[in-house]
């Protein structure tokens, strides 16, 4: 079994042994990518994936969109506007330690927050399920941000 096919199984079979409820979506930019729902309080969905391009690194991220309302607001704001929400969403995630990415999707305003694990052969389901509890964690912290100053 290749390593590639291995790093996909470990994890798949990890995500069972948790009782994780998942998916698999393809994507032709990856080896894998999974998707848990459900996670956490606020419920944030999270993908855990191998990028083609970065073969033996797992990223794991949750992303949300505004709520309606807040989507409203958002389209009111000018462009300095627009940009300075951005900058207060980057400078939260730089504060714990969150890569980020802000994009729109079906006109929806989505925040995704990522955390990138780099050593494959020291991957295990301790260090996957600890990530996974840390990109959680850090999801619900950047929704509470947007929710309370926005």
């Amino acid at each position: 079994m290749s390593e590639l096919n291995r790093l996909r199984d470990n994890v798949e079979r990890w995500l069972i042994h948790k009782n994780y409820s998942f998916h698999e979506v393809k994507n032709p930019e990856d080896n894998f990518r999974f998707l848990i729902k459900h996670v956490g309080s606020f419920r944030i969905p999270l993908e855990i994936f191998e990028p083609k391009k970065q073969l033996g690194v797992i990223v794991l991220g949750g992303k949300f969109a505004l709520k309606d309302k807040q989507m409203a607001r958002y389209l009111q704001l000018n462009e300095t506007e627009q940009e300075n929400f951005k900058n207060s969403v980057k400078d939260f995630c730089d504060s714990i330690r969150a890569i980020h990415k802000i994009t729109k999707e079906d006109g929806k305003l989505l925040i995704g927050v990522y955390l990138v694990l780099d050593n494959i052969q020291r991957f295990t389901q301790e260090i996957i399920l600890d990530a996974l509890q840390r990109v959680t964690e850090m999801g619900e912290k950047t929704m509470q941000f947007v929710m309370k100053t926005f």
